[in-house]
């Protein structure tokens, strides 16, 4: 068989090593933060832990736990698989990344090292007029990009919401790859990049935690994850507040709490929150609807 031999000059490429990266995320007040690693200054977002693959790591999940524990000292909890990415470098092997998704809770005593996700992506924070803003000013260099090409003018004005087509605050990863194909973003080897494209990341990591996030927006509107990212009681402001910082923008308050008492998702503790602010009643998720429902979210009002 041709290449079978050693002495064979056939040249058969090896499989590239795997690099598992760990996309751990959760919610402190209004803010989402995921846990970072060596930054440079110690207050930016510019790596998620990871590491390669090793010949002790009886399984991938078993070698991305325990790069986040030994790089962050944070021990996991349930982890899924995101995504594998393989590219090819130029001139160089081909590298694959195995990302995985984890959701834990800030407590109260946090961890160095949680960093809020949208200083890489101001422009998906729809909260607030400066993140709108970011994303129209990134429409507009995108169309200068786009020039006579009626096809890339299309699906910049899909992505970024403009012409009658909604803001779907789940389509981040296809917004990042567009940016970085037009090559305005850092990574793509922009010489300038505009402040709106945010804090660049180490090697791929700003597109796999663009994957994660796209995951979870995506997986708040079918499945309460969301609670796993609170305390064990909350007030319902604090639900809220905690969905509209995932979704990237805002939610009608009455509208929010009619779909969270009509999908009983909630109960109340009997107790009253304790504070400088105005005391308001404590919730807690209710686990046996799990049991009751095969699938259940916090869906976002429209």
């Amino acid at each position: 068989m041709p290449g079978s031999d050693k002495g064979s000059d056939t040249t058969v490429e090896r499989m590239p090593a795997a690099e598992l990266v760990a996309v751990l995320a959760a919610v402190d007040g209004a803010n989402p933060v995921v846990l970072s690693v060596d930054s440079e200054p110690p207050s930016a977002l510019r790596a998620l832990p990871s590491g390669p693959m090793e010949p002790g790591h009886r399984s991938l999940q078993a070698g991305v736990r325990s790069w986040v524990e030994r790089q962050t000292r944070h021990p996991l909890g349930h982890i899924e698989q995101l995504y594998t990415f393989a590219d090819r470098g130029e001139g160089g092997p081909r590298a694959v990344s195995i990302s995985y998704l984890a959701l834990t809770r800030i407590g109260t005593t946090p961890l160095p090292g949680w960093r809020g996700w949208y200083a890489a992506f101001p422009w998906e924070d729809h909260r607030s007029a400066t993140g709108r803003a970011a994303s129209e000013v990134l429409l507009d260099a995108l169309e200068r990009w786009c020039g006579p090409v009626r096809a890339r003018r299309q699906r910049a004005r899909a992505l970024f919401g403009r012409d009658g087509v909604p803001w779907h605050p789940e389509w981040v990863l296809q917004r990042y790859e567009l940016l970085f194909e037009a090559g305005l973003i850092a990574e793509a080897g922009h010489p300038a990049p505009l402040a709106e494209t945010g804090t660049a990341m180490w090697h791929d990591h700003r597109r796999i935690l663009a994957t994660g996030i796209a995951r979870l927006r995506a997986k708040i509107q079918y499945h309460p994850v969301v609670f796993e990212m609170l305390p064990d009681s909350f007030t319902l402001l604090h639900l809220q507040q905690s969905v509209e910082a995932i979704a990237g923008r805002l939610v009608h308050k009455q509208n929010f709490r009619r779909l969270i008492a009509a999908q009983e998702l909630v109960e109340e503790t009997g107790q009253m929150s304790a504070g400088t602010g105005r005391p308001a009643r404590l919730y807690r998720f209710r686990g046996d609807v799990m049991r009751d429902r095969a699938v259940v979210g916090t869906k976002l009002p429209r």
